[in-house]
């Protein structure tokens, strides 16, 4: 068996390992090791290639601005941030048809742009807009669809996790990558809200209404949101305006949040040990991952797949865009068993130089962001896509008396939406790229 057979083996030897329940960063470093054994045949090598690869993958200055993120999102949620988001929108716009269901989208859009994670927007927006769905009358499905559809939005306007890996497995201007991300989560946001109507029509059933609310709440209530409208300015405007990088972004708004946090009264010395240990748990867990898929990737490379598979691609003759289409298609599939920074740190390697090897009639950086946002939204379409959305199952973990088949047919038109905003994004570059060229 040559390195090339045996690192297209280890896919499924990997997918194996995940469906048994082993950890996938776990997983993915036990077939490089197990790989690269078999391709050095002995373990010194193999000793040599973990310390190396520890220390090149944990010594990258890039990495310190995640864990600054998650905090960020912890001290929202205890600052009660998320549930102002969420009490603004409702306000304006629950007395319409499907309102509040679009205020629970519009709150995890606005919460998205303090917390880079989809499952921590969608778990936090759920423990506030649930109970509210429930009271002003709406039915189960739509309430959980709306909410794992709006907790994408999480990983699509920034900060995001995910872009921060991408940017550095491609080494890519993570500004840029934020700012490319800004038109694409802004149509996702309104093509779920423009879903709603549409089901709101068909299906005036299963939406509730709440009785107006007078110009005094409304106004109480947006004044409540102003930590987040000043600490997104303040954060995404610095990175924007080069007075901060996103590492230093990211500290003045953890920072920031927890100003807003201690000043709401959620933050105290007893929360904010949980805070800080929550986000020590989920940096942990993400950087065992990034580490196993360093160990996996550099297997990878000595195999020489990567560069194998796109001088095949090129040698074939394809259309590069049917080659992306099957790529996009694929992250959609693997979205249904792998959770997204996963499918990040093992994809990219291979094929990243696949596309950038096909002319698509941009400049290698701009090909490099534009990929990226595309990669981000179909991880995003597998969060939500059945049977193993991760974003549903966090979702319906909080509404216990809601059955996960109402959730899977409620959240389709979802799906549909984020199709169609993807091949709107495929066939027309520019909508993501323009706001780069200014």
């Amino acid at each position: 068996m040559n390195t090339i057979e045996l690192a297209l083996w280890s896919f499924p030897v990997l997918l194996l390992l995940i469906f048994v329940r082993i950890p996938i960063g776990l997983s993915m470093m036990l077939c490089g090791l197990g790989g690269a054994y078999l391709i050095f045949g002995n373990v010194t090598p193999i000793i040599n290639q973990l310390k190396q690869v520890t220390y090149s993958t944990f010594s990258s200055y890039s990495l310190s601005v995640i864990p600054l993120f998650l905090l960020m999102g912890q001290f929202a949620a205890l600052g009660g941030l998320s549930k102002a988001l969420f009490k603004a929108a409702e306000v304006w716009i629950g007395h319409r048809k499907g309102g509040v269901a679009m205020a629970a989208v519009g709150a995890c859009a606005g919460f998205g742009a303090i917390c880079g994670s989809s499952l921590a927007t969608a778990a936090t927006m759920g423990q506030v807009a649930l109970p509210e769905l429930k009271k002003a009358g709406y039915a189960g499905g739509i309430s959980t669809a709306c909410l794992a559809a709006g907790g994408t939005l999480g990983i699509l306007i920034p900060p995001s996790v995910v872009l921060v890996i991408y940017a550095i497995l491609t080494e890519q201007n993570i500004a840029k990558l934020f700012l490319a991300a800004f038109i694409p989560g802004i149509l996702a946001a309104l093509g779920y809200v423009i879903v709603i109507a549409i089901y709101a029509r068909l299906h005036p059933q299963d939406m509730g209404t709440l009785p107006p609310a007078p110009m005094k709440e409304r106004l109480q209530a947006t004044a409540r949101v102003w930590p987040v409208v000043l600490i997104f300015l303040l954060v995404v405007g610095g990175i924007y305006g080069g007075i901060f990088t996103p590492t230093e972004g990211a500290a003045v708004g953890a920072f920031g949040t927890g100003i807003a946090a201690w000043l709401n009264g959620g933050l105290n010395r007893k929360t904010l040990g949980g805070a800080l240990l929550g986000t020590a748990v989920a940096t942990a867990m993400i950087f065992m991952i990034v580490l196993g898929a360093g160990v996996y990737n550099t297997f990878l490379a000595l195999s020489q797949l990567p560069q194998e598979a796109a001088a095949a691609v090129a040698s074939w003759g394809l259309s590069p865009l049917l080659v992306l289409t099957a790529i996009l298609v694929l992250y959609v599939i693997l979205g249904c068993f792998m959770d997204s920074l996963s499918m990040i740190l093992l994809t990219i390697p291979v094929f990243f130089p696949i596309v950038s090897a096909l002319d698509f009639g941009l400049p290698p950086d701009e090909l490099a962001i534009w990929f990226g946002i595309l990669v981000l939204i179909v991880v995003e379409v597998g969060l939500i896509t059945p049977p193993v959305g991760m974003n549903l199952f966090v979702i319906n973990s909080l509404a216990r008396d809601t059955p996960i088949t109402q959730t899977y047919r409620a959240i389709m038109p979802f799906v549909l939406s984020d199709l169609l905003r993807t091949a709107l994004l495929v066939a027309f570059p520019s909508i993501t790229l323009f706001v780069l060229r200014f």
